[in-house]
């Protein structure tokens, strides 16, 4: 009964996500359009940190009221490899040239800069004596905002001086609709998001209990998948409507802004080192992310011409392949 009732309002918080997700797609759209920002850098920078609102409204919520940094790092580093996996996703429902090959470069420097930061959350995860800051704080968390604050500088600057064409534009008279009032609607959807993201590692801790799955894998799958949810709904609703660059930079973009997550995290987390305190088998899906962003970072480069496997391309179906064996793996450890 217990399991139930938890599945249950697990299902209702990720319901609500996932609608709110894709409305904040349709008033993001309209913020890309109306304020004259480029559709990469409101897809790297905008939608990708309130997508990414619900890892952090989760996470702190791991720390503080479950008292979990299982959780709270498997639900990051989950929704990091999950976000990578959906990219296979849109393969499949855009037809015609593969997903990767229809997008700016610029998303092969958000993909490497994610890479250099998963890099340092592999070293916090091994590393068992590194230097801390207030008794708990490690200074890798410190590395993580540093980071974090370079690489949309450079995004930023990159963005600019390729002169990101938002084709959009052209139909900013199209809705009638002001640019106050459609922050004022992305802000409401946003927040409901929160809301329901807040509740999720209760039943989460619950279901854990209840199926003796463990925390690490419930955190880095399940938990993981539905706080990226908004992820899902942003970018297919972007798919649908035709913006692939918002669909797939907001990917590449939610993944940097989660590592930094993780920093904010070990701030609440009080009991000690978020990191050290973690379990070594996310180190599995730290190396299994990487390699996935390898894989898109030579998609992005090639550029190839077709789909060679029916409705994916060659990279994202690895992509794929690698995120199954990635849980399968995380589920026999």
């Amino acid at each position: 009964m217990e399991l139930l009732s938890s599945g249950f309002g697990f299902l209702v918080c990720s319901i609500l996500i996932f609608y709110h997700g894709q409305k904040l797609s349709f008033y993001g759209n309209l913020i890309s359009i109306k304020s004259g920002l480029g559709k990469a850098w409101v897809g790297l920078i905008l939608m990708s940190s309130v997508t990414s609102l619900p890892e952090l409204s989760i996470g702190i919520s791991s720390v503080t009221v479950v008292g979990s940094a299982d959780l709270a790092v498997g639900n990051v580093l989950g929704s990091c490899v999950f976000n990578l996996a959906v990219l296979s996703l849109l393969d499949v429902v855009t037809p015609g040239l593969p997903v990767l090959t229809r997008v700016a470069t610029s998303n092969v420097l958000a993909a490497s800069l994610g890479t250099i930061l998963l890099c340092l959350v592999g070293v916090g995860l091994i590393v068992s004596n590194e230097i801390s800051i207030l008794n708990w704080i490690g200074i890798t968390s410190l590395s993580f905002l540093i980071v974090y604050f370079i690489s949309m500088r450079l995004l930023h600057s990159y963005g600019l001086k390729q002169n990101v064409v938002n084709e959009l534009l052209e139909e900013e008279g199209s809705n009638p609709m002001k640019l106050r009032t459609v922050l004022f609607w992305y802000a409401m959807h946003a927040a409901m998001v929160v809301v329901a993201a807040l509740v999720l590692p209760y039943f989460s801790e619950q279901i854990a209990a209840a199926t003796g799955l463990g925390e690490s894998f419930i955190g880095t799958l399940l938990l993981a998948t539905s706080s990226s949810l908004p992820e899902i709904a942003v970018s297919l609703s972007a798919a649908r409507l035709g913006n692939i660059e918002m669909a797939v930079s907001n990917l590449f973009g939610s993944n940097i802004f989660n590592v930094m997550i993780l920093s904010i995290e070990d701030v609440f987390y009080t009991r000690g080192n978020l990191l050290r305190d973690a379990s070594a088998s996310h180190v599995v899906t730290v190396f299994a992310t990487i390699a996935m962003n390898a894989i898109a970072i030579v998609g992005l480069t090639m550029r190839p011409q077709k789909k060679g496997f029916r409705f994916f391309a060659w990279d994202t179906l690895l992509i794929l392949i690698l995120y199954m064996f990635t849980m399968l793996f995380l589920y026999l450890y």
